[in-house]
């Protein structure tokens, strides 16, 4: 009787042990898994900062462009540099626009090895242009602008709306951002099947810019839509604009694989972007649409406008009219007043007040009726026509001096550019409630009371949209009525995301299917994950610490009086976040970014010293202009690419100069003749007085000494 006794309580013993060490271990890996979490969000926090950062950036810089084409002489040359952008391409019309990009006389030589397309498109040559892309082979320039030249014919008969039917066994796949990633749209066809009358596909809009095939992607789609117009339903997105493509890559992605045609390739692409359809309709239930809504919102509206105008989506279009015989200039206020990052000029919201306002109905091709337009504050337009007097820029004088292009009576409708800005550039956020989108400077910020009467209103349940990259590769939100897709695995750097793609049967519940396709994030563990993608994440925030260096200085300088070297954490934390704005914890990659520390204080000159990710270069004398060319590297290049109007990738000293011309005067700072003569001599290296962009951006992009993969 002792005997079990004892034996008993010797089992029991050990099953206490044995918990205890199962609850041991279980709180442990609570807190290491915790821990990786922290640093996951906080690696997503700077990727999202930063991309947001860029985008705000972009479109700063294209409102300058604005003002400076609505208060300068046409004459000026810096006017004539930009001109072009904003026009519509007038050749494209017709007969006109069937000879200018008539791909006939191109010749296809005997050595070209790759797919030879025939027309009307069938499902063998979309097979097989899919076969060739994905052995790296290059269509010929001629089978290319045939392709872009039917697409177009197709794309101008499409509603703006596409209405998509799942039947009684049918199911839809969804598929959102791709940008440029063909391993990710290779990988859905394999496991998902081609494109199909059985197998409908939606795809949600930015399928360019960021990756390196994104052409190779356009022309799949392209080619599977004209063979199934009624199966395969293409969304615009906010990257199927050309402004938008100057600078993030499609634009030197085209020129660079098209020499010859890619100016005509671009072109024509320019206008079939405006052409895409801005949303789709499963059942009349799902809402299918890129960025996502507002309190505006009317799909009634949505439906009618002419789509077209809206060349590039970051400003409006404008009409001509006739007024008591004479032309004047009606402009609309584009000059919202910047209050740090979190705080900034969006698109569609600014001090006219574009807000919630009663809904109207809009009938097809007659908009000229609604007119709303504002006048630039008196403060704004002195402060600019200061700043370009600084520059050495000619202001407009009288409406005698200008040509009839620019003392056009130009009215636009601001109303339903808003709902088409908003439908590619918004986000969700938690809060109740419609308010600019001040991360992107586009768009608005919507709620989840606004999404309930938005659906209530046209009787739909669910919405679907993209424009934002989820780790998991999908995400729903406001009491799962939005729902967010994104397909580009591995946005930020490998293994930093899964992507993502829904099949949707007729009971309209999604299913979602993930993927990441790259095989090298698929062997990584999630520590190993997490810790590569937190790597390139600090690498991009040292480039933007590095890039502002002088202003850290300078900031940390004040609240350092005895000029001691040192600081607090707190003082550091407060001062680089003033000047770099991104919104992140500080306090929390202190550790990541900062090993100086004595007492409680930080070195940070020694810190900065160590921010220094490139080499000095000695041939460039002026450090001021060194380091605005590293902090604005991609401002200069878009600059660069819409200066160079023949995308022959060269552009002389003078279009050179003026380019800094253009950039000191957005900037509002000054830079000398004499420093702008200095650097293009030495960056003309073979001396033939012409510079070449790429080799230019390339010999002055920042690069780490050391990477640690």
């Amino acid at each position: 009787m002792g005997c079990g006794m004892a034996k008993k309580e010797l089992q029991l013993k050990k099953c206490e042990r044995a918990i205890r060490a199962a609850v041991l271990i279980q709180r442990w890996y609570r807190q290491y898994a915790a821990r990786l979490e922290v640093r996951r969000r906080c690696t997503w926090n700077i990727f999202q900062s930063i991309e947001y950062t860029g985008e705000q950036d972009q479109i700063k810089l294209y409102n300058f462009f604005g003002h400076l084409m609505e208060h300068f002489t046409p004459s000026s040359s810096e006017r004539n540099l930009i001109s072009h952008i904003f026009r519509e391409n007038h050749i494209c019309r017709d007969i006109e626009w069937e000879r200018y990009f008539c791909y006939r006389s191109i010749e296809v030589p005997d050595t070209y090895n790759g797919p030879h397309l025939t027309f009307p498109m069938t499902i063998c040559g979309a097979s097989a242009l899919v076969e060739a892309f994905k052995h790296h082979q290059q269509l010929h320039s001629r089978y290319v602008l045939q392709l872009l030249g039917e697409t177009w014919r197709l794309l101008r008969i499409l509603p703006n709306i596409n209405h998509v039917s799942t039947g009684h066994t049918e199911e839809v796949t969804i598929c959102g951002d791709l940008h440029g990633h063909l391993e990710d749209l290779l990988l859905v066809f394999y496991k998902n099947g081609l494109p199909s009358s059985e197998k409908p596909y939606v795809f949600n809009g930015d399928f360019v810019d960021r990756g390196k095939n994104s052409l190779e992607i356009l022309l799949i789609l392209f080619a599977f839509l004209l063979v199934y117009p009624n199966d395969v339903h293409l969304n615009r997105g906010n990257h199927e604009d050309h402004i938008v493509n100057m600078r993030y890559g499609f634009t030197k992605e085209v020129l660079g694989k098209y020499r010859v045609h890619g100016k005509k390739i671009l072109k024509l692409l320019q206008k079939i972007f405006s052409w895409l359809p801005l949303a789709t309709l499963i059942d009349q239930k799902v809402l299918i649409v890129h960025g996502g809504i507002s309190d505006t919102t009317d799909l009634n509206v949505i439906a009618h406008v002419d789509r077209h105008k809206y060349v590039s989506a970051l400003r409006p279009p404008k009409h001509r009219q006739a007024l008591n015989g004479s032309w004047s200039q009606n402009m609309d206020n584009r000059n919202g007043q910047e209050e740090g990052r979190r705080r900034v000029w969006s698109l569609t919201y600014h001090s006219s007040g574009l807000g919630p306002g009663p809904k109207h109905e809009v009938q097809h091709r007659s908009l000229h009726n609604l007119s709303v337009s504002s006048h630039v504050s008196c403060s704004v337009e002195e402060e600019l026509k200061k700043r370009r007097r600084q520059a050495g820029f000619t202001l407009k004088k009288s409406h005698s001096d200008s040509d009839p292009e620019s003392d056009e009576t130009m009215e636009t409708d601001g109303q339903e550019w808003k709902q088409i800005v908003d439908m590619l550039w918004s986000d969700p956020m938690p809060q109740d409630g419609c308010t600019p989108n001040e991360v992107r400077g586009g768009g608005c910020y919507w709620g989840p009371d606004v999404t309930e009467e938005v659906l209530r209103r046209h009787n739909l349940q669910l919405l679907i949209r993209s424009h934002e990259c989820k780790q998991d590769g999908y995400e729903f939100c406001h009491n799962r009525r939005v729902l967010t897709i994104f397909s580009a695995s591995n946005y930020y750097d490998v293994g930093s995301n899964r992507g993502a793609y829904i099949r949707m049967g007729p009971d309209l519940v999604p299913h979602f299917i993930q993927y990441q396709a790259s095989g090298t994030s698929r062997e990584l563990t999630l520590r190993q994950s997490v810790g590569r993608t937190e790597r390139s994440a600090l690498r991009a925030l040292r480039e933007q610490l590095f890039v502002h260096k002088s202003d850290l200085i300078g900031a940390f300088q004040e609240h350092d009086p005895e000029n001691t070297g040192l600081i607090s954490l707190k003082h550091w934390a407060s001062a680089t976040e003033r000047v770099l704005k991104l919104g992140l914890p500080w306090r929390v990659l202190r550790s990541q970014l900062f090993n100086h520390q004595q007492d409680g204080s930080l070195d940070y000159r020694q810190w900065i010293r160590e921010l220094s990710i490139t080499e000095p270069r000695p041939e460039i004398s002026n450090t001021s202009i060194l380091e605005t060319m590293y902090k604005n590297h991609y401002n200069l290049e878009t600059i660069f690419r819409i200066i160079d109007t023949d995308h022959s990738g060269l552009i002389s000293f003078e279009e050179f100069r003026q380019t800094w011309k253009l950039l000191s005067s957005h900037l509002k700072t000054e830079i000398s003749d004499e420093a702008i003569a200095d650097l293009a001599l030495s960056i003309d290296f073979n001396k033939d007085g012409s510079i070449d962009i790429n080799e230019f951006m390339e010999a002055f992009r920042l690069v780490h000494p050391t990477t640690h993969m």
